[in-house]
């Protein structure tokens, strides 16, 4: 197996990815390793959460070793023109076969700036030349390299579940909208990527914004866009929503964009959630107060509890949720992305969420507003007693 996987390496693979967990006890469901600058970066997925570890290229060979030949039953590696397939039979019995693939991921290593991006410069749409990230001959902009790369991270997030979705007509709402480049993003992503027709509304609360989103919808020709002037709290409409979005709604504003996602029964939710203050004013505790003595360690813990709380109250209502990274730490310290989707979450899985949530806000002292709101509202989702 060393051969295989020495051959495997020295093709200079620009992505390995390791499925097919020996045990159903596996903590990761897959790891995939892509190139990234002069090393190579592992994602592994749980059935919740994305952990990353960077890895050099030194040492790449004896990590694969090391999950092939204990954890893995399934290696697949992707390098210029060949796909290897390396597998491992229940009893031990090794194949390895490779193959001409021109389609065979194409990354270059040179910091990701070749990667093959869903949003590319050949793809390049006149809100991203508006916005100063393309020049007008479809160029990323040196100095606008960081915001594509978030750009294309949240596209590639949102794609995982759009691409397999069969409705031919969606309905979205976008809440805190904002200045509003993803929103144009995303309705470029749907109509002209996907082919599929989407209704998007996006919603903020000052009107400068909104008015000139609007104006610039109708550059644009985008039909199926528009904004409005509103709060996320209370706010209603009659349109079967499919997909809501919230990006960097400030503190509790999240918290309502949720219970408004869960009141439609949406299918599909995406949230990036910022500034959470609300559970900072009040945690506390006596069994574990070494994690709220200290100003910035307390901040930290109730921005990671709120927003665990969040994801598990998601769960309660009946969604798969993960709690992804949205862009790397390096670039903004707001990279936590909650995507959330309406499936047949099993009544156990529900009951241990709701018992986590208990224990947790119990412990601490914490009334967190979407348990508030499901808990007094005719949805079903009663989350506490």
């Amino acid at each position: 197996m060393n051969n295989i996987l020495e051959e495997i390496i020295s093709a200079v693979p620009q992505k390995i990815i390791f499925s097919k967990p020996r045990n159903k006890s596996e903590k990761y469901k897959k790891i995939t390793i892509s190139a990234k600058g002069n090393g190579y970066q592992a994602e592994k997925l749980t059935d919740k959460q994305a952990f990353h570890d960077n890895i050099s290229a030194e040492n790449l060979k004896e990590y694969c070793i090391d999950l092939i030949s204990s954890k893995y039953l399934r290696c697949n590696a992707f390098a210029a023109g060949t796909e290897f397939m390396l597998m491992v039979s229940s009893k031990g019995k090794i194949s390895f076969k490779k193959k001409v693939n021109t389609a065979a991921c194409n990354v270059n290593t040179d910091h990701n700036r070749k990667k093959n991006y869903i949003i590319d410069s050949a793809t390049a749409a006149a809100p991203l030349v508006d916005m100063g990230i393309f020049t007008k001959d479809g160029k990323v902009v040196n100095s606008m390299y960081d915001k594509y790369r978030q750009i294309n991270r949240f596209i590639e997030i949102i794609d995982d579940e759009a691409s397999k979705i069969q409705k031919d007509e969606l309905n979205i709402i976008d809440f805190g909208c904002g200045k509003s480049y993803l929103t144009f993003v995303l309705y470029y992503y749907f109509t002209e990527i996907l082919k599929k027709k989407v209704n998007i509304t996006g919603l903020d609360l000052k009107a400068e914004v909104i008015n000139k989103c609007n104006a610039a919808a109708e550059k644009y020709g985008y039909k199926n866009l528009r904004f409005e002037l509103g709060d996320i709290n209370g706010y209603k409409t009659d349109k079967n929503i499919d997909m809501v979005i919230t990006l960097h709604a400030c503190d509790t504003a999240t918290d309502y964009a949720l219970y408004n996602a869960v009141s439609w029964n949406a299918k599909y939710i995406f949230s990036v959630p910022c500034c959470q203050h609300e559970l900072n004013a009040q945690i506390k505790s006596g069994n574990f107060g070494i994690l709220t003595r200290y100003g910035i360690l307390k901040e930290r813990f109730a921005a990671i509890a709120t927003d665990a709380i969040r994801a598990n109250a998601l769960e309660t209502c009946g969604y798969k949720t993960q709690v992804l990274e949205f862009i790397d730490m390096e670039h903004t310290p707001k990279n936590l992305l909650i995507r959330a989707v309406k499936s047949n979450v099993s009544e156990e899985s529900k009951e241990r969420a709701r018992a986590e949530i208990k224990r947790l806000t119990d412990e601490f002292s914490l009334e967190p507003t979407l348990i508030k709101l499901l808990n007094s509202s005719e949805t079903g989702h009663r989350i506490t007693a």
